[in-house]
């Protein structure tokens, strides 16, 4: 069946355009979720077209693989909460770059073993493709750790940075070696400084800039694939991964530039947890939830700015809950969502698209700040790095320079939080010894179920 070939790569022409249509579909929260639909069904006829190429070997594990795979991915996906998906996200992004890797193994031992290699471009991305892979992959574990709370925030010692350059040129060192020698001994010697790079890079990096750090990873992920793609001559890696990348890349790019920092500092800076509490004039004032029930129905204009104190608290529902009885007393609501709020890029959009919230009451951080000095109430929930004005104020403080929205500006501003702690960033925030701003101290969901019950009281116990 010599059309077999000629089929497979027509198939991976559809599944290269149904990737293409998806990630511009992906572009709008109105029609993510059939981009989503629209990429998983183009990934699915690459992976049923790859059964087609000529001289596939270990059809038993291929299948069993594909089998444990998507069972597994299945039954993960149906059960992490939402406030887990960063988790799931720099977990699974770390086995694609895993994945990368290990065709790059693969590829490197058989070359090894035939004492050649097809071509010096094959040698060279393969290892390059493994390489990137191999930090890809043991950098998003440890993302995964912290985010999952089973690591300290950061681990920094003396001379770190040097070591870690140090060890990058000895990875690329080892890397010359397998291109030059193609050995068994430099392959080993050369993956285990890859991954002890991945770890030793991400390790420093604190939580305040882990929704970058993840971004990263995927476009790095999406590089390898396409690398190893390229040694495999498979044309649907190589238009996946370099899709993965490009837009990786560009989202990097814009997490970073939302912190008003250059890639650079965020991996070889200190932003991340390092910063010392700030001498802050005033005292938190309290205010009880009847009090600002009361605030907010009387008010023309309310802002929510949810962070991820509201996902782990998983207030979402409940707020917006809220939401709509403000709305139904004619109070004109929106949520403001700044760019790198909770621990993933567009964490905090999933978790309101989750609740229901309509698409157009949810505004960026550059459509929403202009409106802050005319808002009569400022709700504040979980949110706290992204909102401190001392980023404005105090040239001194570690997020100095960086956008945030500018909830200060608002009429009245209510902060709901647990307690009196610092945010991710360890830095202490002026927002909440603001003139204008009361505290409203409680559980995320519990607090916004007491305000819900109040505006009941208000309305008579109605509905």
């Amino acid at each position: 069946m010599s059309w077999l070939p000629t089929l497979a790569k027509a198939s991976y022409f559809v599944a290269a355009t149904l990737f293409l249509l998806g990630l511009q579909r992906m572009a709008s929260p109105r029609t993510a979720r059939s981009g989503i639909q629209w990429a998983g069904a183009g990934m699915l006829i690459a992976t049923v077209a790859t059964f087609a190429l000529p001289g596939l070997h270990n059809l038993g594990l291929i299948v069993l693989a594909l089998v444990l795979g998507t069972v597994l991915a299945w039954v993960s996906g149906k059960r992490v909460p939402i406030t887990d998906m960063p988790q799931m996200v720099a977990l699974y992004n770390g086995m694609g770059g895993g994945s990368a890797a290990a065709i790059g193994a693969v590829e490197l031992l058989r070359f090894s073993a035939e004492g050649r290699a097809p071509s010096l471009a094959a040698v060279v991305l393969a290892t390059l493709g493994a390489l990137i892979g191999a930090v890809s992959l043991s950098g998003s574990v440890v993302a995964w750790a912290k985010l999952d709370g089973r690591m300290d925030k950061r681990y920094v010692f003396p001379g770190q940075q040097l070591f870690n350059g140090a060890v990058f040129a000895l990875a690329l060192a080892l890397g010359g070696m397998v291109v030059h020698a193609l050995g068994v001994p430099a392959i080993v010697a050369f993956f285990l400084a890859a991954l002890a790079l991945g770890v030793l890079m991400t390790l420093p990096i604190g939580g305040a800039d882990m929704p970058v750090v993840i971004s990263l990873y995927n476009a790095l992920t999406g590089l390898a694939v396409a690398f190893e793609g390229y040694v495999l001559g498979n044309e649907a890696l190589i238009i996946a991964g370099t899709m993965v990348g490009a837009a990786g890349t560009l989202l990097t790019q814009l997490m970073a530039r939302a912190m008003n920092r250059p890639l650079r500092n965020v991996l070889f800076g200190s932003f991340g947890g390092g910063g010392q509490a700030q001498e802050i004039q005033g005292a938190q004032k309290p205010i009880e939830a009847g009090d600002v029930a009361a605030m907010m129905a009387y008010a023309e204009r309310v802002v929510v700015v949810p962070g991820y104190g509201m996902a782990v608290a998983q207030a979402q529902h409940k707020i917006w809950e809220l939401a709509q009885k403000l709305l139904e007393r004619g109070v004109k609501v929106k949520f403001a969502i700044h760019p790198v709020a909770g621990r993933m890029p567009g964490h905090m959009n999933v978790l309101l698209a989750e609740a229901g919230v309509p698409y157009d009451l949810i505004a960026d951080m550059d459509d929403i700040n202009p409106e802050f000095a005319n808002t009569d109430v400022a709700l504040v929930i979980g949110a706290n790095d992204v909102v401190n004005p001392v980023a404005k104020t105090d040239p001194s403080s570690p997020i100095y320079g960086m956008p945030i929205l500018d909830v200060v500006n608002a009429k009245n501003v209510v902060v709901i939080k647990r307690g009196k702690g610092t945010g991710f960033a360890g830095i202490e925030n002026a927002l909440f010894y603001a003139d204008n701003t009361r505290m409203l101290y409680g559980d995320g969901a519990e607090m916004a179920a007491a305000l819900v019950a109040e505006l009941k009281a208000l309305d008579g116990g109605g509905h």
